[in-house]
């Protein structure tokens, strides 16, 4: 009987690298947006959430084109100086790539663009590394889901089986009749300090968001009339010399394959 071919194993050393066709594929639609939108943006992303960046990406869908991907590779389509630029000043808008930060090419004007993404502020569960934004305490006697955040007649108690990851996370808690106990009010965090990973499991099993996704705008590029405006205490890199976020040159098509992501990645 023949050996079936739905049992081959396929070892991940023998795989094939997609990193430079992602690189290429990038490189190459920013390249092709830029004379199609005539205007094009530099955003930063504070607290990053993909389903939030897909939000701004479906609600952009129909005039708009968003690209969050490497910055080197974002930065060499735009031109690392004025005779490697595919339209004026486009080198400029480069030295606006650093840390979280992608490409919107858009219809719209600043001015809408601006006020779209100062009210598109979604909250969510904070992650290890953010900084708390308030106090928050869970209080003594019977615990509930939402750790008295909300009044105690529209909450319910805390699910007994959740007892034993408190006291793991470090909180003295104990059962008594099927319901969850506390004897003393446990801090879990102070307004202004940095979040560890066990505080941010806590405040998400209790509800607690305290993650704000934001867009800001660093700085857009008018093809009408070549310039380009900076917001004010935007951060710039030097794209040619050493910088602190590894913008830097890059050689298309290197051997390590920068990898790209954009919003018709498929």
């Amino acid at each position: 009987m023949p050996r079936s071919k739905r049992a081959k194993v396929v070892h991940l050393t023998k795989t094939q690298k997609k990193g430079k066709e992602l690189t290429l594929r990038l490189y190459a639609n920013i390249r092709e947006c830029i004379p199609q939108y005539p205007y094009l943006y530099v955003f930063s992303v504070e607290n990053m959430r993909n389903n939030h960046l897909k939000d701004v990406r479906s609600q952009l869908a129909n005039d708009s084109r968003v690209f969050f991907g490497k910055t080197r590779v974002m930065a060499k389509a735009l031109g690392d100086s004025p005779s490697t630029e595919p339209y004026p000043a486009t080198s400029l808008l480069a030295t606006h790539l650093s840390g979280p930060c992608g490409l919107i090419f858009s219809q719209r004007d600043p001015q809408s663009m601006l006020h779209y993404l100062s009210t598109f502020r979604p909250i969510s569960y904070a992650r290890a590394g953010t900084i708390a934004s308030y106090s928050f305490t869970l209080p003594s006697g019977m615990l509930y889901t939402r750790g008295g955040e909300i009044p105690i007649t529209e909450d319910v108690p805390l699910a007994h089986s959740l007892e034993p990851t408190l006291r793991k996370l470090g909180v003295p808690t104990r059962l008594e009749k099927g319901k969850v106990m506390l004897d003393e009010a446990f801090p879990v965090c102070k307004e202004g300090e940095v979040l560890g990973s066990g505080q941010t499991t806590l405040l998400k099993m209790f509800g607690v968001a305290m993650a704000e996704f934001g867009v800001e705008v660093r700085a857009w590029w008018v093809k009408e009339t070549g310039t380009v405006e900076a917001v004010e205490g935007a951060e710039r890199v030097d794209i040619k010399g050493t910088n602190r976020k590894g913008v830097g040159d890059v050689e298309m098509g290197g051997d390590d394959g920068d990898l790209g992501t954009s919003d018709d990645e498929e």
